[in-house]
């Protein structure tokens, strides 16, 4: 059981526990009131009788964040999931928390943590300069995610008794939608392109919906364009890799899982590595039907490609490789991205990235087919449908419109008589009250004149007078 020893200035709640090791250790606890210190022994007490004690630990951050990644992160995540994760450790949460320990991260700490993000500058690299001068609500999100799931482990090892990054209030993240092309803007794009893989991957990523990964790595093994298919409309391609560049130590760290293929580098002393891999989810994997011109663009390249090939001989290293550079090694995402600007920016277009393309192309695709959600998540690749709701949501919005223009036409306007001349009956107006009659106004004078010139009508008025009650008989 617990006891409170009262200090100079505080008090100690004192416990005994066994420690991972099976030896028996002993806890002081300081607390600065002895109400503190009494609530804290019934605690320690309350959770000893019901077997939800955890035993105190001095594990730091730091310390704690290297298991979970030896521990969870190296069976589930691929090599840039790895990569990216491990970088978010190294540059924002070690920095910052990486010596606080385990047991003392509590919600309020996770608010601060928060707060001190909020006005910490960005980590900048080789290959990734930001654009905020903070780290972004977007980054944000995905530290705190990442800690989520490392608490949620924590808890599972009985480490922490609940979740503190549980129910975390987070900035409040700003989409911006994203400029695309029209296909008007994509037909003299591609009308303007003087280099050929950057216009057969334009062509993919807006024919097709895919990535810019999917399409440096998809391999001819996977392209179906012969005669027969392309006549029967069924040309298609399989998609099931992306090429990525990853770090040596992700490789290392991970082994071959779900790794096809390293390419050799060009350097032996680098620390990355151009690999073809499994793409991040199985909805990724995917078939997607080829419209005929671009099942004979794809030919008149692989020609072309086949031609090189000869022509290099044993210079040319073959890879299968759809999109490749000239000697057949794989073409990196940066390649294609800088050949996409110069085309921009020579043939005067609106300034997009590449990736825009594959938005282009699913807003394109959702005009085309009035919004069918199933067909387009089949061709882009999405995980779930609610994520193209969540982003082509404007697009949608403007079907709407168009249904209720199709129901003006449909029904109000060929109705017979037309609807649209119809007014809504008026309410009934109150009816004014009945005004009682006019008495009519007794003339005097012309009385007595009639009197005068007729003795009978004085008698008859005289018998009729004679025979009203007076006001005495009631």
């Amino acid at each position: 059981m617990a006891s409170i020893i009262k200090r100079k200035k505080n008090y100690s709640v004192v416990y005994s526990y066994i420690d991972e090791n099976g030896q028996k250790r002993q806890k002081w606890e300081t607390r600065s009131s002895y109400q503190d210190a009494l609530k804290r022994k019934a605690e320690i007490e309350s959770n000893k009788t019901t077997g939800n004690f955890l035993p105190p630990s001095d594990q730091t951050i730091k310390d704690f964040m290297l298991d979970f990644v030896s521990l969870y992160g190296e069976k589930r995540w691929g090599v840039s999931m790895y990569d990216s994760q491990t970088a978010l450790i190294a540059n924002y949460i070690n920095p910052i928390i990486g010596d606080l320990k385990v047991q003392d991260i509590t919600p309020r700490v996770v608010d601060k943590y928060i707060q001190t993000l909020q006005k910490t500058p960005p980590v900048f690299s080789k290959t990734h300069r930001p654009k905020s001068e903070y780290v972004s609500a977007q980054n944000i999100e995905k530290i705190i995610k990442l800690l989520r799931c490392a608490f949620k482990q924590a808890v599972r090892w009985e480490i922490v008794p609940k979740n503190p990054f549980d129910n975390v209030v987070l900035p409040r993240t700003e989409y911006k939608k994203r400029d695309i092309w029209t296909a008007e803007i994509i037909r003299k794009a591609l009308d303007n392109c003087p280099e050929s893989k950057l216009y057969i991957a334009m062509n993919l990523a807006f024919a097709c919906s895919m990535r810019i990964g999917e399409i440096l790595g998809l391999t001819w093994s996977n392209v179906h364009i012969e005669d027969q298919e392309i006549a029967a409309d069924d040309a298609y391609i399989f998609i099931d890799k992306e090429l990525v560049r990853a770090s040596k130590r992700a490789i290392e760290m991970l082994g071959k899982r779900d790794i096809y293929h390293i390419f050799p580098p060009l350097f032996a002393n680098t620390s990355t590595r151009v690999v073809l891999k499994k793409p991040k989810t199985n909805s990724s994997i995917r078939k997607v039907w080829l419209p005929k011109t671009v099942a004979y663009i794809l030919r008149q390249w692989r020609e072309s490609q086949n031609e090189l090939k000869e022509l290099l001989g044993d210079e040319y290293q073959d890879y299968d490789l759809v999109v490749a550079m000239p000697n057949g090694r794989p073409c990196e995402e940066r390649i294609i991205a800088g050949e996409f600007q110069k085309l921009r920016e020579s043939a005067g277009l609106p300034k997009v990235v590449f990736h825009s393309l594959r938005h282009s192309s699913t807003t394109y695709k959702l005009k085309l087919n009035h919004g069918d959600l199933k067909a387009t998540q089949g061709d882009t690749g999405h995980a779930q449908v609610d994520m193209i709701t969540q982003v082509y949501a404007h697009i949608l919005d403007e079907d709407r419109k168009v249904n209720a223009q199709k129901f003006e036409d449909a029904f109000y306007a060929s109705a017979n008589p037309d609807l649209r001349t119809v007014r809504p009956p008026e309410p009934p107006k109150p009816k004014e009250p009945e005004r009682p009659a006019a008495t009519p106004s007794l003339d005097l004078a012309g009385l007595v004149a009639q009197l005068q010139k007729s003795p009978e009508l004085v008698s008859t008025l005289a018998a009729l007078l004679s025979a009203v009650p007076s006001e005495k008989s009631f």
